[in-house]
């Protein structure tokens, strides 16, 4: 795999290990979709390439990047605490979210997490057509928009 981007991460184990995640140059496969390799060394079950397949080369690139986040956020090691990037630029940190948007009722909702269970939200706080449900600890769970095209971010309307 030729790598175009890597990120070192660490595992608070004794001895720390570096868990390394790695993307690959996108290549066209015979059928005419495009493929991006992807590799995670360091997690457990991820010590060997994949591949993420689109429709053109940007896609298969966003869906490996989509992947890796995706398999690195719900890591047993990362829900254990133990994996951390040391170099997160001003205290700031990327995160994977998930929306849902029915266009017909022009509701959006903005997840934190790719699973929501019912009652799963503590409290509520509603302002302007925007709810926002926290979960027991305080963490934000998601955001509910009631005018989903005027409030969302132009670039999730995609």
């Amino acid at each position: 795999m030729y790598e175009m981007a890597r990120r070192t991460l660490m595992l608070r184990t004794d001895p720390p290990r570096e868990v390394v995640a790695a993307i690959g140059m996108p290549y066209a496969e015979p059928g005419g979709e495009w493929s991006c390799p992807y590799r995670i060394d360091g997690l457990a079950g991820w010590e060997h390439e994949r591949k993420a397949t689109g429709a053109d080369s940007l896609q298969a690139v966003e869906l490996a990047m989509a992947m890796v986040r995706a398999a690195l956020a719900g890591s047993h090691e990362r829900k254990e605490g133990l994996l951390v990037w040391e170099e997160e630029p001003g205290g700031r940190r990327p995160c994977t979210v998930y929306l849902s948007w029915d266009r017909d009722h022009n509701i959006a909702y903005i997840s934190m997490k790719h699973e929501t269970v019912a009652g799963e939200a503590a409290r509520q706080v509603s302002a302007d057509g925007v709810v926002l449900d926290f979960g027991g600890g305080g963490e934000l769970l998601g955001v509910e928009l009631s005018d989903a095209e005027n409030l969302m971010p132009a670039d999730m309307r995609l």
